[in-house]
């Protein structure tokens, strides 16, 4: 069962991950500055539609759509987990490929970051526990709510505050590193869930089929929420593309990371983020070619 396989995963390799992670939080954080959040404290209705789709809503209609389908007790609590995860590494490029506001899909990943210390650990707790089987893995794990702020910290606000000071301190070091950084972090990361694939090659395969339409539909849940959420709150074109892509895209990244160091590689939930790793960047990357045909108005 899904439920009790778990990836071979080393403690190597965690620590490899976590390096990766914090090196394309890095290449994100050189493309901001203090000005980025002045700009947003004037103007902060877009940041905050964004920032309660994917806190609030996208966790909302996570947990509606494992009612609805029913999954086994691990698949579903790594849905909530993603969910439960501030915004993806690629959405910032991603929205920039789509023509939207990518000033404010970076501000966005860096708030949702900073408040994915709290949040996140909060989200999966809360709607975890509405679940029943997923509640059972929940009351089997002991997890320290301190211990996961940490990690979500070192991983991603460090790497986030030291990006932001080598911006404003020296902004000709950061013009050259950024667009290769941002494309090397991205393929390294890629190539990392490749990999942990491989290792585990039959046990996804065993078990893959039946999560694929789940991510897929979960995903494209996202998408859809954002956009809705978006255009209710009546923004602009050119802000609703940030504000969907950041919520369909998330940082399955710290994911994988907090499954492998608070759940024990758990197979399910393993699965489903290493899936989302792979299949948010071919959904956003399409999209981003259907909205760029396009120019979204400001």
């Amino acid at each position: 069962m899904i439920d009790e396989a778990v990836l071979d995963f080393s403690a190597g390799s965690l620590t490899l991950l976590n390096a990766i992670l914090a090196v394309v939080m890095f290449s994100i954080a050189i493309d901001l500055s203090p000005r980025d959040f002045q700009a947003l404290a004037k103007r902060p209705k877009a940041l905050i539609v964004g920032l309660v789709s994917q806190f609030v809503m996208l966790p909302a209609l996570t947990f509606l759509l494992v009612l609805i389908m029913q999954p086994s007790a691990s698949v579903a609590l790594g849905l909530i987990l993603v969910a439960a995860c501030p915004g993806g590494n690629i959405s910032n490029f991603i929205t920039h490929r789509a023509g939207g506001n990518a000033a404010l899909s970076v501000s966005m990943t860096a708030f949702a970051t900073v408040g994915a210390i709290v949040l996140t650990p909060l989200n999966i707790a809360f709607w975890g526990s509405l679940y029943e089987p997923s509640a059972a893995i929940l009351r089997a794990t002991v997890i320290d709510p301190i211990s996961m702020a940490i990690t979500v910290s070192t991983m991603l606000v460090l790497p986030l505050v030291l990006g932001v000071l080598l911006n404003a301190r020296r902004p000709d070091l950061t013009a050259k590193l950024r667009k290769p950084l941002q494309w090397v972090s991205m393929a390294i990361f890629i190539g990392f869930i490749v990999i942990a694939l491989a290792a585990n090659w039959a046990l996804f395969l065993a078990f893959a089929g039946g999560i694929a339409g789940l991510v897929i539909a979960h995903n494209a849940l996202g998408l859809a929420g954002g956009y809705a959420i978006a255009t209710l709150a009546g923004l602009s074109a050119f802000d609703r593309r940030a504000v969907t892509i950041e919520t369909g895209i998330q940082n399955s990244g710290l994911g994988l990371v907090l499954i492998f160091g608070f759940f024990n590689g758990l197979g399910g939930m393993a699965i489903v983020a290493a899936f989302w790793g792979v299949w948010h960047a071919i959904s956003g990357l399409t999209l981003a070619s259907i909205m760029s045909r396009s120019e979204a108005k400001r």
